[in-house]
């Protein structure tokens, strides 16, 4: 088959691969028809996720059709067409039985991440082999294990292009302004306007915030936030966020900050430059300039939400500002499996519509420019989606049979 390979910092080649197969009674087989990008897969691209090895397949959030399924496999049959989301859980754990999917004990087989966090998370599909080493979805076809927990049926009147996401986009955006506990009246900020912002603009205003105000610097993306999701736009090239924000809330600051940028946050001035060195020479991992940014904006005793992706340690973090104002701190890799029936309900009945995120489709071998587009943020780019399953070489399912 067809894969989109990592072969090295910044570079990526579509590769043929052998088939995957199953190696486990609970495992599934997905033919992959929709793919998305994500922001998370940058940080794989630039180099600041370790453990990547040439000829891993990426990519992690994704739908398709069943193909194939493991004697132990009872919920899913040949033809069902599912989402997939993006953690991997074995349902079976302390934690996921807890409904905290991304902490499961068992999916993840690479104890790397032992030394640095001082304990193993889930695995993630595509996502390094500190992460499992589990091949991602931008290929053909993709084993799923223990897909029973992990796979969701699409129902009708949910299309593809709204399904996907559910993978990870909108679990992500929901989870993360859950995680600020809204109530009645309440301010919500959120730094970061892509899928995973946008999602958590549209999340918010269903969980009952009364204002959202979105921060970034591409008018077009803040202009969606506007349209899509009702949010207060601040564009930070234009004001100063701080300055914005206690003007915009009567001098208290938001109830609750959300971070859907993650590690390598963009900033004006010194401090930018100043904080890409430090990452270039490892006096740094993740640059922290948003997360500073929502402790200083955020408003005594409120709520810091942490969704965009961190990987190892930041310079200069204000915990003095943390501590003193009484913040509290909320964060995680999103526990999909929580949320995917809710969402996918909310998408039936027309409360929610993610599609608006797909503004480019691609086919598999167009995988390089796809990435090159979305990086860049070129042609007013949210998210590319590729179309493994129409890929010229796809096989015949039927020689997949269950």
């Amino acid at each position: 088959m067809k894969a989109l390979c990592w072969n090295g910092v910044n570079s990526l080649k579509v590769e043929t691969v052998p088939d995957p197969k199953i190696l486990n009674p609970k495992d599934a087989i997905i033919r992959v028809k929709m793919s998305s990008v994500c922001g998370s897969d940058l940080h794989l691209l630039d180099g600041y996720v370790p453990t990547m090895q040439r000829g891993d397949i990426i990519g992690h959030e994704f739908m398709g059709e069943v193909v194939e399924v493991g004697s132990e496999v009872r919920k899913y049959k040949q033809g069902d067409r599912v989402v997939v989301v993006s953690v991997i859980g074995c349902g079976e754990c302390f934690y996921c039985k807890r409904q905290e999917w991304s902490l499961c004990d068992n999916s993840n087989p690479n104890e790397v991440l032992t030394q640095a966090y001082g304990d193993v998370t889930s695995g993630i599909f595509g996502y390094s082999h500190a992460f499992g080493g589990f091949s991602g979805s931008h290929a053909e076809y993709i084993r799923v294990p223990f897909v029973e927990n992990g796979a969701f049926k699409i129902p009708d009147g949910v299309t593809d292009e709204q399904a996907v996401f559910v993978s990870d986009a909108v679990p992500t955006g929901f989870m993360a302004a859950e995680l600020c506990e809204i109530l009645p009246g309440d301010t919500v900020a959120i730094w970061g306007c892509g899928g995973v912002g946008q999602m958590a603009i549209q999340s918010a205003r269903l969980l009952g915030a009364e204002r959202i105000i979105a921060i970034d610097r591409f008018p077009e993306r803040l202009e969606l936030a506007k349209e899509k999701g009702g949010a207060e736009i601040i564009n930070y090239e234009e004001v100063q966020v701080l300055d914005a924000l206690k003007e915009l809330t009567g001098g208290r600051g938001p109830d609750a900050c959300i971070d859907a940028v993650g590690m390598e946050a963009h900033e004006l001035g010194r401090t930018y430059v100043y904080n890409r060195m430090k990452q270039a020479v490892g006096l740094e991992t993740d640059r922290p300039e948003v997360l500073r940014e929502a402790i200083l904006a955020c408003r005594k005793g409120g709520t810091v939400s942490v969704m965009g992706v961190y990987g190892g340690s930041v310079d200069k973090f204000p915990m003095g500002a943390a501590m003193n104002k009484g913040l509290r701190f909320r964060m995680g890799q999103q526990h999909g499996q929580k949320y995917a029936f809710r969402l996918l309900e909310q998408i039936q009945k027309g409360e929610l519509n993610p599609s608006f995120l797909m503004t480019h489709t691609m086919s598999l071998e167009e995988g390089e420019r796809g990435y090159e587009i979305f990086k860049k943020k070129q042609e007013n780019c949210i998210r590319v989606v590729f179309k493994p399953a129409e890929s010229k070489s796809s096989l015949d399912t039927s020689k997949r049979a269950a």
